[in-house]
């Protein structure tokens, strides 16, 4: 379906008439709690995010004040400068919302360029709710047309598909029609942009995707409200998006299109338990099992893990760069580290990717005793599991297996867990508990429909 013919109507007029036929006072209450939940999942990010030298270098840059808040900070600045801070604060660790089929980071890009340009234009909470909760649908649905073919391409999904379902986030949230929504995802198609060479040295391109993807949406959808015109067949034009972005998989638009407006994937979207790279989530579960079995470190000779082969490039290879990451970030993106730390210290949280632990020599020795085979029946990018064989010097073999990823569907963290986990993170950010529930309450009060009152926000 590269063929733009092959449609009655522009893919981008479709999305634009679903978005903007949203009523953002009457989504379904499944659907509403996941866009409250990610609002205050991305506010608790941003806050722990806050001194972080990535931040810090991206609060340098901001030239103009305004009226749009930077989660954690007191400056108060431009609708765009908000939206690519906040979008690089709540991605930088890795501790964000994921997707199950894709994947692909919807709220650290939806939630800070909805919430800019609340700021910017006085919009209340109905407004918000009605922008998240279309782009992030239609971010997750972007992400499953070509599956594992962005990634193939050097590619990061988020990056490239944030720019054009942040369009359509902010220009539901504004009023635009649909119409005018499609001509702001032909503009973002071209805005969009996102490689992934970060991983071959742990550099600092990736967190700033998010960010970078969220502005993007957002000067897309002011400029179609200006009348700016960007092409309708953005998606399936024979020099579209998926042609550009995925060019080894024939783009399979059912599902993006498939029951839009009565199916909503926004409720499957998963929230992290480990600040890490999401296929690695379940790994990490399994050598925390294996470590409760009363297993030690010094027991080990070796672990061998079944893994999907869509994901050794990215998490596994090369793999001796891989048991001895050079830094912190690095260390996110590898399996073998993570398994390592999640055993020794029964989490894969914040502290554990500080560039001193990846150089901890008892968690690397473990990490170079892991290694993988890939399994030709692996489900990924449908489902995320984890395995691993564990060989003893006592001539045991210890395995475990996790179906899913927890978090995410088919094991949802409780509203409660969700709730810790934001107050955690304001912890690691230097808030105090009272700072920490106004904010939450602030946030509660956007989601039910009320007043976008950020002020609690602030550095």
């Amino acid at each position: 379906m590269h063929d733009a013919s092959a449609f009655d109507k522009p893919v981008a007029l479709q999305i634009g008439a679903f978005a903007a036929a949203v009523d953002g006072a009457r989504l379904p209450a499944k659907t509403r709690d996941i866009c409250r939940q990610l609002m205050i999942d991305v506010a608790g990010l941003c806050v722990a995010a806050r001194d972080t030298d990535y931040v810090r270098a991206c609060l340098a840059t901001v030239l103009s004040d305004g009226p749009a808040t930077a989660i954690g900070h007191a400056r108060r600045m431009n609708a765009y400068d908000a939206a690519f801070v906040n979008g690089t604060a709540a991605h930088g660790e890795d501790f964000d919302d994921t997707f199950e089929g894709g994947p692909i980071h919807a709220g650290a890009v939806i939630v800070p360029a909805v919430l800019a340009a609340a700021e910017q234009r006085g919009l209340d909470g109905a407004a918000v709710m009605k922008g998240i909760a279309v782009g992030v649908e239609i971010m997750c649905r972007m992400s499953l047309v070509t599956p594992q073919a962005m990634h193939k391409a050097c590619f990061h999904p988020t990056a490239v598909c944030g720019g054009p379902a942040a369009a359509v986030a902010v220009g539901a949230a504004i009023g635009l029609d649909a119409e005018a929504i499609a001509r702001a995802m032909g503009t973002a198609g071209s805005l969009a942009s996102g490689i992934i060479e970060y991983l071959a040295d742990g550099s600092w391109t990736k967190r700033m995707h998010a960010g970078a993807a969220a502005q993007a949406g957002l000067r897309a959808a002011f400029l179609a409200e200006a009348g700016f015109k960007g092409p309708h067949t953005v998606l399936e034009g024979h020099h579209g998006f998926y042609r550009a972005f995925g060019p080894s998989k024939k783009p399979e638009f059912s599902h993006l299109l498939d029951g839009l407006g009565e199916r909503w994937v926004t409720d499957t979207v998963a929230f992290k338990p480990f600040a890490c790279g999401t296929m690695t989530q379940p790994y990490v579960d399994c050598a925390i099992e294996l470590a409760r079995e009363g297993v030690k470190a010094d027991d080990i000779v070796s672990i061998l893990c079944e893994v999907g082969e869509g994901t050794v490039h990215r998490l596994w290879e090369p793999l001796a760069l891989k048991q001895s990451p050079p830094n912190g970030y690095a260390g996110k993106f590898s399996t073998p580290y993570c398994m390592a730390v999640g055993f020794l210290d029964g989490d894969a949280g914040l502290g554990q990717f500080t560039d001193a632990r990846t150089q901890d020599k008892a968690a690397r020795a473990l990490a170079a005793k892991v290694s993988f085979v890939i399994d030709p029946a692996n489900p990924y990018p449908n489902e995320f599991t984890g395995h691993l064989r564990a060989t003893l010097k006592d001539g045991r073999v210890v395995e475990k297996r996790r179906a899913h990823m927890r978090g995410g569907a088919h094991e949802p963290l409780t509203n409660e867990a969700i709730l810790a986990k934001f107050r955690a993170n304001a912890r690691f950010g230097g808030w105090n508990e009272a700072r920490a529930n106004a904010l939450e309450a602030a946030l509660t009060q956007v989601a039910a429909g009320g007043k976008v009152d950020l002020s609690q926000a602030g550095g």
